[in-house]
């Protein structure tokens, strides 16, 4: 017999899961429903194409663009889950609507607000009064950097659009390294001076000029820096310049040398200015056209073995051109002539590179050149002879997996090196090509930058060296006993 007494409470429980089974079957209609309105806001902000974020927006007829389908059961790939004040939190890699967060960077940059003259000035931007910088919000405001030989040195301008652009919403950054309105909260502090630019541009004296530009614009950064209380915080050690190419920064390099440097090489600095333990090896621009992976030629349909087209000619270490250009010049399956930018040289050079198994990049009046990063465009194994040669991001990256590096003695052996790259044959030579075809776009400059591409691998090569600075820093003997006494002394 039913007790009544428990009756009020069944019939609780049975309205109880009735409500349940509503509750869900009204989820799943809402859920398979066409009406995106039901889903929450922050989540149709973002859609997922081939595992990268986009911002949501309309294309150039105005059509909005199809939303994929999002899964159910976890946050689409790529989105990062926190959990703060029951909210749930999307954070993406590359994000587009918000401007980046400096909190999760991997890198906190503070960027002085130089003078234009500096920077975007030598490229003719003439921006509103007190504009020091140009509006990158507007894509047609952003000066160009000049074409031919003055892009292998460029670093300087991608750097620079890659840190103002992380303050910006809507164009869809890395966030490896985000500016930082104050430099307390930085790890690094950058220097935007187009240094390479202004030697290209400014380093011959015109008229009745007594000093050229380049050397007032590197007498007034001197100036600049030592007044600042950031660069007397610690003598400028924390301080980011970029001095690519070789012949930048003469007449400042010195003064300046207890910051970090990006550079081409070492070739032209004394040890105590410039060194592998505080400086960053950044890579060319190469000015070849890269070679798609899907139009790459295979072995069999590269009918040069090796290939060197260039300045002949050198001097210091590149004195070696000339002697190999003798001894290789007439072989069979090898191109080694004189080139240059002229004319269609360029053009010529990149055709020539996609159609060989191997290039030459041999030290000129510097270890490096841009040859080396040409061929990795052209997806040509390239050959490095350059006994001095220090390369990009060579902490992270094994260059043996797709170079041949050979000591200069032993290349003017006679026969050595046709005999050692003869021995390569087509299954080691397709395993060194498929490498480069992986890591190629580590060698590309981009704005906005690309997660892993050369802005984000240089960012991520800063924030090595600084992590290892910081590290030897604490770990010197003194500064443990400093910490120790200085915890005795507040306990």
């Amino acid at each position: 017999m039913l007790d009544k007494s428990m009756l009020p409470t069944r019939i609780f429980l049975y309205l109880i899961t009735m409500s349940m089974f509503l509750l869900i079957l009204s989820s799943v209609f809402i859920l398979q429903s066409d009406c995106n309105s039901f889903l929450p806001s922050s989540v149709l902000k973002f859609i997922v194409v081939n595992n990268t974020s986009s911002y949501l927006k309309h294309n150039a007829d105005n059509e909005p663009m199809e939303l994929p389908t999002l899964a159910l059961e976890a946050p689409p790939v790529g989105f990062k889950v926190a959990i703060r004040d029951r909210d749930m939190d999307y954070s993406v890699s590359n994000q587009t609507d918000l401007a980046c967060d400096p909190a999760k960077a991997r890198l906190r940059v503070f960027m002085y607000d130089l003078p234009p003259l500096l920077h975007f000035g030598l490229l003719g931007w003439k921006g509103e009064k007190d504009q020091v910088w140009p509006n990158l919000s507007n894509r047609s405001q952003i000066p160009s950097y000049p074409g031919g030989l003055n892009l292998q040195h460029s670093m300087e301008y991608w750097l620079t659009l890659d840190l103002l652009s992380s303050n910006v919403p809507n164009i869809g950054h890395t966030c490896t390294a985000v500016r930082v309105k104050n430099s307390s909260q930085a790890d690094v502090v950058f220097v935007p001076f187009f240094s390479s630019l202004s030697y290209n541009k400014h380093s011959k004296l015109l008229g009745k000029e007594k000093i050229n530009v380049n050397k007032i614009l590197q007498h007034k950064l001197i100036h600049f820096l030592f007044g600042q209380k950031e660069w007397r915080r610690v003598g400028g050690k924390d301080h980011l310049i970029v001095a690519h190419h070789p012949n930048s920064m003469l007449d400042a390099r010195e003064k300046l040398g207890s910051a970090m440097f990006v550079l081409a090489d070492f070739g032209r600095y004394p040890a105590a200015i410039a060194n592998i333990e505080k400086d960053i090896i950044a890579p060319y621009r190469h000015v070849v056209t890269t070679v798609p992976s899907t139009e790459s030629a295979t072995f069999d349909e590269r009918p040069i073995l090796v290939y060197f087209q260039g300045a002949i000619y050198r001097k210091d270490g590149g004195v070696i051109r000339q002697e190999l250009y003798y001894l290789l010049k007439d072989e069979e399956g090898v191109h080694f002539t004189f080139g240059s930018v002229k004319g269609n040289g360029i053009n010529e050079a990149g055709q020539g590179m996609a159609s060989s198994k191997f290039c030459l990049n041999i030290a000129g009046d510097t270890p490096s050149s841009n040859r080396l990063f040409d061929s990795i465009a052209s997806h040509c194994v390239p050959v490095i002879i350059s006994d001095d040669i220090e390369l990009p991001y060579e902490d992270v990256l094994d260059y043996s997996e797709f170079c041949v590096f050979v000591r200069a003695a032993d290349s003017l052996r006679k026969g050595y090196l046709l005999n050692l790259l003869r021995g390569i044959g087509r299954e080691r030579w397709t395993k060194m090509w498929d490498k480069i075809k992986e890591i190629v776009h580590e060698f590309e400059y981009h704005y906005p930058s690309q997660s892993g591409d050369a802005v984000d691998m240089i960012w991520q090569a800063v924030s090595r060296k600084v992590s290892k600075i910081k590290s030897n820093r604490n770990r010197k003997r003194k500064n443990r006993y400093q910490r120790s006494e200085l915890l005795l002394k507040n306990s």
